[in-house]
């Protein structure tokens, strides 16, 4: 063992009572640092040091070892290092490295743990703890400023950042620790976190403000269950309801949500809705999902327990959604109880998994897709439960596994993840974006795309000057460039929309200050244009990011992606087939080239396309596209370069629809006899072998 993590954790606490149970994002705090620590490569054990039996029964479970920490060095006056050394003491054989892990720190990256060992381990510090960096002018209580001046106040950019010690961990020599007792001695170094890890829970606010951050800074991950119950407002919804002058109520639903339901079937895992109110809404979508219901329910807690009993489930394999207080009960009976984020705060505080997209707006959509991302083997949906299946190999080799772009697996046998590309369609109009996310949105798109540019860098200075006619009258081509780029109001605008909608958004960055504001605005993906293949520059600043990358190959040959490849590595890389003709006449879309790329890259490929029309894009699905990226307009005849060449709305509808129908029609490539075959088979087979057994001979 080279590198032993150790948690202490405390049953006593002053501000919090058994503060390291605390759930956050569903998980006690305790076994939040054990799995953070776990996750990271190079920690080769994981010890838990405590005083309190439910402590040490969480730790287990979590994947730690336990080792019982004195009534001694369990008061509220006893230092971390005490227990740290007390573990030490106990071991067979001393680490070369100990990190301290502190339970406050809900939110821990493993890549900072390694970062942090691996300084330790190269010899360039004794010591390196996490730190926040920090511009923030310091004063005493006399008044006095601490780490500036008063009389001279440089700007931000003009001052030494300091960093703020997070308590979240602390990598050190573990001989060093023995000889000097504290954790801090010799060389000492700052591992940079990110401000949004840095929150330390020694407060009731404080625990309520990291329970409120985890939806958004917790990673989503698969989860493994065998069955999904729901209530129906406020998760099949957006919890309102539109009533007619007859009385008659409509309510709102993702489409994406249907989807994601049917391949969750298709799985296997079983499904039920729940709701206190009798609606006919309710019984019409329950209909259309193909899923039963149980509706005016008085006590969902009793009903829920004799439903398990009668399916014979685990309630710890179980995952129940809800959005209000009286989905409380049946959350508890279960392993996995989840909710929707704009839920009731006792709700969220209850849940093990807070979803990020709202009911009606994709939340049961993500959670299918969590669920099929723990069951790789089970993503196309099966024949009919009258037709014995035998269970195929998965086709996904570690080689080709999918790519999680957001919440959503990218690769070979999940749904086509389609992309609306919005590019510079917007004509720099605000509302024409929004309308064109809605576009997307309605057409069942998971994503919109942009394009985003500093003018001043992208426009060659040749023709900066260039006079443009234009809607807005003439001017410079710099001058108009700036005029349709969109800055961060718009963007966040942007974000806010998308969000609401369902639907992801990114964009492709021309350049790397682009880069920077696209990371600043936590874009879930970022995608490389074809003409961006052989900007090393850019590339090297998105490998930096560790955001998942989506790389279009068009004009390029395989020596150029091969390079490109090379820098953003294979592990969160989906290529796209294109070619950069617009429009692209059928015989220069040479779709075989997806086999071409897959075979050679190991990744999941897919498709850009610019051809008028839906032909290309339906094939390139068949071929085994992962991926569809078609620009999209509101009008072909609208002013701009791009419109021509971009579906309407009415065309993204049909090619989305398409799509879904063939995703369909593929199958698990399993040969049997369906049902509709058996009664033709009946009528038109004659089995000649028995014929000829009769001695009727043979023809």
């Amino acid at each position: 063992m080279r590198v032993l993590a150790v948690v202490p954790a405390r049953g006593g606490s002053v501000g919090v009572p058994l503060k390291n149970l605390a759930a956050v994002g569903g998980t006690p705090l305790v076994a939040r640092a054990v799995r953070a620590c776990a996750r990271a490569e190079l920690i080769d054990e994981v010890v838990v040091s405590t005083d309190h039996a439910e402590i040490a029964r969480v730790a287990r479970e979590s994947g730690a070892g336990v080792v019982e920490r004195p009534e001694e060095l369990s008061g509220a006056t006893a230092s971390s290092e005490s227990a740290v050394l007390h573990v030490l003491d106990r071991l067979p054989e001393s680490p070369e490295v100990v990190v301290l892990v502190q339970c406050t720190s809900a939110f821990i990256d493993p890549a900072d743990l390694d970062a942090a060992v691996t300084r330790v381990l190269d010899g360039g510090a004794d010591v390196v703890f996490s730190g926040v960096e920090t511009h923030e002018f310091l004063w005493d209580a006399a008044g006095a400023g601490v780490n500036h001046d008063p009389s001279f106040r440089p700007r931000r950019q003009d001052r030494e950042p300091h960093f703020r010690e997070t308590g979240a961990f602390y990598a050190m020599r573990a001989d060093g620790l023995r000889e000097h007792g504290h954790r801090f001695f010799g060389r000492v170094a700052v591992q940079p976190v990110p401000s949004r890890h840095a929150v330390e829970v020694d407060s009731p606010e404080d625990l309520e403000i990291v329970r409120a951050l985890a939806p958004f800074v917790d990673r989503p991950e698969p989860l493994d269950v065998d069955a999904v119950v729901t209530d129906f407002d406020g998760v099949h919804t957006d919890d309102r309801a539109y009533v007619d002058q007859d009385g008659r109520e409509m309510v709102a639903v993702s489409r994406s949500d249907g989807m994601g339901v049917a391949l969750l079937r298709g799985s296997g895992v079983k499904l039920l809705i729940m709701s206190t109110e009798r609606n006919p809404v309710v019984a019409a979508r329950a209909r259309k999902l193909d899923v039963p219901v149980l509706q005016g329910l008085t006590d969902k807690r009793t009903v829920l327990r004799d439903w398990l009993a009668i399916e014979g489930l685990d309630p710890a394999r179980v995952a129940y959604v809800g959005n209000d207080v009286n989905d409380l009960g049946p959350m508890s009976e279960v392993g996995w109880p989840v909710t929707v984020p704009d839920a009731h705060p006792r709700v969220r505080a209850a849940a093990r998994v807070v979803l990020t997209r709202p009911g009606g707006a994709g939340a049961v959509r993500e959670l299918c897709d969590r669920i099929l991302a723990a069951r790789p083997e089970s993503v196309a949906a099966p024949a009919p439960a009258s037709v014995p299946v035998p269970r195929a190999e998965p086709r996904v080799t570690p080689a080709t596994r999918p790519v999680r772009i957001g919440d959503t697996p990218v690769g070979a046998g999940l749904p086509v993840y389609v992309i609306g590309e919005i590019g510079i369609n917007h004509n720099g109009d605000l509302d024409i974006a929004r309308r064109l996310i809605d576009v997307a949105a309605e057409a069942g798109c998971q994503a919109v795309k942009f394009q985003k540019r500093t003018p001043e860098i992208c426009v060659p200075p040749e023709q900066r000057d260039q006079i443009r006619q234009t809607p807005w009258g003439e001017m410079t081509y710099l001058e108009y460039k700036l005029r349709t780029e969109f800055g961060r109001d718009e963007y966040t605008a942007i974000a806010e929309h998308c969000r609401e909608r369902g639907v992801h958004w990114f964009a492709s960055p021309w350049d790397v200050p682009s880069v920077e504001f696209l990371e600043s605005m936590d874009v879930v993906t970022h995608k490389v244009a074809s003409a961006s293949v052989t900007d090393l520059e850019l590339l090297r600043a998105l490998a930096a990011t560790g955001k998942p990358v989506i790389l279009s190959t068009g004009m390029s040959t395989l020596e150029e992606i091969d390079r490109a490849v090379e820098i953003l590595g294979t592990s969160r890389l989906v290529l796209m087939h294109a070619t950069s003709t617009y429009p692209l006449p059928p015989e220069e879309a040479n779709l075989r080239t997806i086999h071409t790329l897959q075979e050679r890259y190991g990744v999941p490929v897919g498709y850009s396309g610019h051809e008028r029309g839906l032909q290309i894009s339906l094939a390139a699905v068949t071929l085994g596209a992962v991926a569809v990226e078609r620009h999209i307009t509101l009008d072909r005849t609208m002013w701009g370069s791009d419109h021509a060449a971009s579906l309407e709305p009415a065309g993204l509808e049909h090619l989305v629809r398409d799509i879904r129908v063939i995703e369909s029609a593929l199958g698990d490539g399993v040969k049997r006899i369906f049902p509709g075959e058996e009664g033709p088979k009946a009528r038109l087979r004659r089995v000649y072998g028995d014929a000829a057994h009769r001695g009727l001979g043979s023809f």
